[in-house]
């Protein structure tokens, strides 16, 4: 077998690991109940205007963010007792699922 193809099965394989690396969109479904009183259903439609839009945000994004309300980094009351409680397993399935939620964010270039 020459090198590119064992390179190539190499990557192949990895692929699906490093998906399922990235949450469960369908228990981050299910840990998103207390998320639906300020950011709304899905994230969609939060009940402030300065709350953030969560659905359809970026899935790295929303890891960076809730770790750090969980480490203190970032500051908000609520929002840094609601992450303290998270476990990783907990915040990337939340990425998941947000990050998987249409929405009207958009991305200027």
């Amino acid at each position: 077998m020459k090198k590119t193809s064992i390179v190539i099965a190499v990557l192949c394989l990895a692929v699906p690991l490093s998906v399922s690396a990235r949450g469960n969109a369908e228990a981050g479904a299910k840990k998103s109940e207390t998320c639906k009183a300020c950011h709304g259903e899905a994230g969609a439609k939060p009940i402030q205007p300065d709350y953030p839009v969560l659905a359809g945000q970026h899935y790295d994004y929303i890891v960076a963010a809730l770790t750090q309300y969980k480490a203190g980094k970032r500051k908000n009351a609520s929002m840094n007792g609601f992450a303290a409680a998270l476990k990783p397993e907990d915040i990337q399935d939340l990425a998941a699922y947000f990050s998987s939620q249409p929405s009207d964010l958009r991305t200027k270039y």
